[in-house]
């Protein structure tokens, strides 16, 4: 299947700095891809290039196979895609006339535009607030009207630019939910900016790392946070455990890793004498208080609890067993089993639960 939109070296300039350098990107349809990558990274701009309102100083942009070079292209295009910038830029006037600014230069008649408009407003739950003038509204409401605007147009694309960005927690999560719940109904291609994990693996089936203007990883999300390409990657995909080591002894699926005088085992087919990084995920690490007389795991290890942090429903535990490691255990599990700073425990990790990386 062609690919809805598709980037191939394409550069954008501003004041004659390339401030974006995309080799390759395809957006699949009816998908939700996410953008990530830290502060200044090119999030923003790549957005507005897919929609049509960046020129690029050289390379291609394709919207349905068709090559867009013109201006009479992107207003084509632009007829297809709808944006959702991080104000809601709302107009002084009300709720259902915000929702509808979008048809003004639609050759729709009042009857079309009034049930697109109806159905955007119970898509998102606000159709209560249909009256409301925009300027009484909170934060929340004000995301959902800019999001029911745009959806209200029926586009083939949405590009959202951190549609989340200073909602509090609860209302956070219930537009979480909601937004994905609409776009799995109404197969609408998403492209959505974020900066937080949590977002990226709950929403988004694919994704792309950026920096420095450049995607430097693209796939499935999946596919990113358990296996990614450099350490740069792994690390901001939330891999808090990344081990350097060199390959001893292997075969052609299981490897031995000598790492910080101990020995991992981990699934792969590197040469001996490789130097490698070892990723571990927090969450595929296990602590208990005996060292455990069966178990699937090749990984095992008696370690030190060196530090302990509270984060939000769980444990982040810093751990010392010649190495360091990094794992996550739920508040229940680490007070029932009575674990503090300077305690003793056991870890555990399986072969296939490490991703391992060339080092040069």
């Amino acid at each position: 299947m062609t690919p809805i939109l598709t980037i191939q070296n394409l550069i954008v300039q501003r004041g004659g700095v390339i401030v974006l350098d995309v080799r390759e990107l395809n957006v699949e349809e009816s998908r939700i891809l996410a953008l990530i990558g830290p502060n200044g990274a090119g999030k923003s701009t790549l957005l507005l290039t897919l929609a049509g309102l960046l020129k690029p100083s050289r390379g291609i942009l394709r919207y349905k196979g068709r090559t867009i070079e013109t201006n009479a292209d992107r207003a084509d295009m632009r007829r297809s895609v709808s944006v959702v910038f991080q104000e809601p830029l709302l107009l002084n006037t009300s709720v259902e006339k915000n929702v509808a600014l979008g048809f003004k230069f639609r050759h729709l008649n009042n009857v079309e535009i009034k049930r697109n408009v109806d159905e955007a407003l119970n898509y998102f739950g606000i159709t209560a607030l249909a009256k409301r003038s925009a300027k009484t509204l909170s934060g929340g409401e004000a995301k959902r009207v800019s999001l029911a605007r745009a959806f209200a147009l029926k586009p083939q694309v949405i590009l959202l630019d951190e549609a989340f960005n200073s909602l509090d927690p609860p209302t956070r999560e219930t537009l979480m939910d909601d937004l994905r719940h609409i776009l799995e109904e109404t197969k609408i291609t998403a492209v959505m900016a974020l900066h937080d994990r949590e977002e990226t693996l709950r929403l988004a089936q694919d994704a792309a790392v950026m920096v420095d203007g450049k995607i430097v990883q693209s796939g499935t999300t999946a596919g990113i946070f358990n296996r990614p390409d450099s350490e740069f990657v792994a690390s901001f995909v939330g891999t808090e455990t990344i081990l350097e080591g060199t390959v001893k002894s292997g075969s052609a699926e299981m490897m031995e890793i000598a790492v910080a005088g101990e020995t991992i085992q981990a699934t792969g087919a590197f040469p001996v004498g490789q130097s490698v990084y070892c990723c571990i995920r927090p969450e595929n690490i296990t602590v208990s208080t005996d060292m455990p007389e069966k178990t699937s795991a090749r990984n095992v290890f008696e370690a030190k609890i060196s530090k302990i942090t509270r984060q939000a429903f769980f444990y982040k535990m810093f751990l010392d067993c010649g190495f360091p490691l990094v794992a996550y255990i739920t508040v229940s599990s680490c007070e029932d089993l009575g674990l503090c700073e300077g305690s003793v425990v056991a870890v555990s990790f399986k072969a296939t639960a490490i991703h391992v990386m060339r080092r040069e």
